[in-house]
């Protein structure tokens, strides 16, 4: 036990030491970089809160200017920092077959005068409120899952003012961006990044006609939320004319509703129908490419019988049992979101100007990421002993467990699947076996 606790101390400060070495290079200043990373432990400690006088407090400071100046003062690039988060994730967690999740979280404000700030849906309880919005990409795979861009939005109410811009330091030219255009935006920066994934998935209505062509030209598989009014084109024997997604769910033969083995993901009472369409060759949206894939409305339906719906495009052959998997990747990071904003400050952002919230919230996906790394190195290593060495709570505990045997529908569950065929450029290795624990 002495030597497990040691070496999961030594994976801990190893990687402290590492991810100060990393981002010290954006900072101007020696000082300033020092301050960064007595911030980024204020993040990790055990505090309830995570202010800017907490975290003084922890760094030993007699105030909080200087931990504000990282977030405001001081001049360094958060999407330089995004960048290094990203990347450092990567080395940790990349696996060919992994999901990028894109998903909203609000961030509750009592005044009006915070970057983007208004009377909106909060991303996190569904509910109207004053708040912020912000919109994540989020990196899941077998070793685990990472926070890797994200960006705030801007009401029309913002943008179509131009002195409230200024006040809040938001960049020159910043025009009205849906969730949807930002969701594409993220899309595009993960794929030109040459990150490793296979599938994007949504539980919120980010679907396009931009981002289902983006995904079908990269050859990324999706299963993506859409309206019960959203149409489709496409048709098989059953629906020989297509139709709305509600119409095709009405006209459902009752034996194609299933439900599945529940898993670490899933609801006991949720059952689920696919309704694939006509195979498609993806050299239609990329002459360089060739190889069948098929379009499809994946439904999920709870225990009140409300249904939701998912647009799909995935390799021909792909399985019901697979599609579910990837859209359970979206409860995955919204547990994340949740564990973000209650041990590691995701929400607990005091500055109102475009460039701190950014740099806050990439501070903050840093530390998860981080996290996220350790929990992978020190997998056979004891639990407990990780969270008494990072001074956390017992809900963040939850992020260091050593990952058990994947179950039906889990994100695990992924990889046991066996692979199905696909030609050309589109053909993908065999996915290795899940590791025994």
């Amino acid at each position: 036990m002495v030597q497990s606790i040691e070496t999961t101390f030594e994976i801990w400060a190893s990687s402290i030491r590492e991810v100060k070495a990393r981002i010290s290079g954006l900072f101007p200043q020696e000082r300033v970089a020092i301050s960064a990373g007595l911030f980024l432990e204020g993040l990790l400690r055990d505090e309830h809160r995570k202010t800017g006088w907490m975290r003084a407090e922890a760094a030993g400071d007699p105030g909080p200017w200087r931990q504000q100046a990282i977030l405001g003062r001081a001049k360094w690039d958060a999407d330089a920092l995004r960048d290094i988060v990203r990347k450092y994730a990567l080395e940790t967690l990349a696996d060919n077959e992994a999901v990028l999740v894109i998903d909203e979280t609000g961030f509750i404000k009592q005044g009006n005068t915070s970057c983007g700030v208004a009377r909106q849906v909060d991303g996190s309880t569904g509910k109207i409120a004053n708040c912020q919005i912000g919109v994540f990409a989020a990196y899941a795979s077998r070793h685990g899952h990472a926070f890797v861009d994200r960006a705030l939005y801007l009401p029309r109410a913002w943008t179509d003012d131009p002195a409230r811009l200024a006040r809040t330091q938001v960049p020159a030219g910043k025009t009205f961006a849906t969730k949807s255009r930002l969701a594409l935006d993220m899309i595009a920066r993960t794929v030109a990044a040459d990150v490793p994934l296979s599938w994007v998935a949504t539980d919120r209505i980010y679907a396009s006609v931009d981002i289902e062509m983006t995904l079908r030209g990269r050859c990324k598989g999706y299963v993506l939320a859409v309206n019960a009014n959203h149409h489709f084109a496409s048709r098989n024997r059953f629906f020989p004319v297509g139709g709305t997604a509600e119409d095709i769910a009405g006209n459902l033969d009752p034996s194609l509703w299933r439900s599945l083995p529940q898993g670490e993901a899933l609801q006991g009472s949720e059952s689920w129908a696919y309704c694939p369409f006509t195979n498609l060759d993806v050299a239609e949206y990329d002459k360089t490419r060739s190889g069948l894939w098929t379009p499809g409305l994946l439904i999920r339906r709870d225990a009140n019988h409300a249904l939701c719906y998912f647009s799909t495009w995935s390799p021909a052959g792909t399985e019901i049992e697979t599609l579910v998997a990837v859209q359970q990747c979206c409860r995955i990071i919204e547990e994340g979101l949740r564990t973000a904003k209650n041990e590691l400050g995701l929400d607990h952002n005091e500055t109102r100007s475009w460039h701190g919230w950014h740099r806050h919230v990439s501070m903050v996906m840093l530390a998860f990421a981080m996290v996220s790394t350790v929990r992978h190195k020190a997998s056979h290593e004891s639990p407990g002993a990780v969270g008494r060495l990072m001074g956390t709570s017992h809900r963040f505990e939850r992020l260091l467990r050593t990952p058990r045997k994947p179950k039906p529908g889990s994100l695990g569950a992924v990889a046991a699947l066996p692979r199905q065929d696909q030609s050309s450029e589109c053909r993908r290795k065999p996915f290795p076996p899940v590791e025994k624990q």
